[in-house]
């Protein structure tokens, strides 16, 4: 029996890794910068092409979801993913890199909203739940650190000018997990014939709580995004740091948010999720404000890399207390806390724009009051 659930739960888990891949990003906007000759203001355009679609697709997908089976709506994200990756290869331009980032994030929005309840159709006990969402964070965690393993291995083999060529190795690799999903046999769950509308699911809204902790995921994707994108960024500004060296921040982010995200998988199932929230958040905002005042590369790196440790499991954390305060609304609670993650493309051209107008330490200011919110969201959950 245990044989047989192993079997359904791994490629469920695996999909987690084609998550990740929306993360490049951080490190293949400084290409896109380059190569077309960008601004900081427009370059913070490119998070948005992948993470804006959360907002446009969160519940729309997730009423949907109920008529297609959730096993259904992320092969279907897979596919569209596979095909945007494939696009520069047919001719390299801006518009087709931007096609590929957008065909990217509608793919990648759709896989978030289904494969987390997809989880619930393999894993029986909920107790488990928190713990088995934070394990797939490790797996994009691990994704997003090998991603610009990904970018970089272009580059050497193909040459910097085709630093486009990591797109089709990434749709190679989506291929490969769908036809696994694909012949996993997954019991569908029960059918919804009813038409929940948009309006439906934004009533949730008026819970108090869900509303709150959908603000708390939008902040959450926004500081983690930004995070990302403006690693390299600092270490370029602060310290001239050359294209390939810059490299080592974004991914030291990534191995720390995968370790802090390993740790939590075993911690949540020992103590408060709530306690544990609130210690990481406390901890980001310390992080913070050391790295808005030192001058040194190291240090920077290791505020950088605890940022992301510390924040790795938060998302997990939100998003169940979302699962739990409406079970009986799951598909709906899913597509409107992914519409949240659209605070991954809308905090980054504020970023971008503060970086252009004020520096690279506003930059950061704009991520600490992003933790602001998240350390009040942390302290107030149970008193509402």
């Amino acid at each position: 029996m245990k044989n047989t659930s192993l079997i359904k739960i791994i490629p469920v888990l695996a999909a987690f890794f084609v998550m990740g891949f929306c993360d490049i990003v951080g490190i293949t906007s400084d290409y896109m910068q380059t190569s077309f000759g960008w601004s900081s203001t427009m370059t913070g355009f490119i998070p948005s092409m992948v993470f804006i679609w959360f907002l446009f697709l969160g519940i729309p997908i997730g009423n949907k979801m109920s008529k297609w089976g959730r096993k259904n709506t992320v092969l279907i994200s897979m596919v569209i993913t596979i095909v945007g990756m494939f696009l520069p290869l047919i001719k390299y331009s801006s518009v087709t890199c931007a096609v590929a980032y957008i065909m990217l994030g509608i793919g990648n929005a759709i896989l978030q909203i289904s494969l987390n309840p997809l989880l619930k159709n393999v894993i029986l006990d909920q107790r488990m739940m928190t713990s088995s969402l934070t394990a797939g964070q490790v797996i994009k965690a691990v994704s997003s650190l090998v991603g610009p393993e990904i970018v970089i291995f272009a580059t050497m083999h193909f040459g910097k000018e085709n630093w486009y060529y990591c797109f089709p190795i990434l749709g190679g690799i989506t291929l490969l997990f769908a036809i696994w999903l694909w012949i996993t046999p997954i019991k569908r769950e029960d059918s919804v014939s009813e038409d929940i509308s948009v309006k439906d699911s934004f009533m949730l809204l008026k819970n108090k709580m869900i509303l709150l902790l959908f603000l708390g995921i939008f902040f959450i994707v926004g500081v983690d995004v930004a995070t990302n994108y403006i690693s390299s960024k600092l270490m370029s500004y602060r310290f001239d740091w050359n294209p390939e060296d810059v490299k080592f921040a974004p991914q030291i982010y990534f191995l720390c948010r995968t370790i802090g995200a390993l740790l939590g998988v075993f911690l949540l199932t020992k103590i408060s999720s709530i306690k544990y929230f609130r210690v990481n958040i406390v901890a980001c905002i310390i992080l913070l404000l050391l790295l808005m005042i030192s001058n040194n590369s190291v240090s920077n790196l290791i505020f950088i890399g605890g940022i992301g440790f510390c924040g790795s499991s938060v998302f997990s954390i939100i998003y169940s207390l979302a699962f739990n305060e409406m079970p009986s609304k799951i598909n709906q609670i899913s597509g409107l806390m992914i519409t949240a993650v659209a605070g991954g493309g809308i905090i980054s051209p504020i970023l971008g724009f503060a970086i252009d107008t004020a520096g690279i330490t506003a930059g950061l200011f704009v991520i600490f009051c992003c933790v602001i919110y998240l350390t009040f969201c942390a302290f107030k959950v149970k008193h509402i």
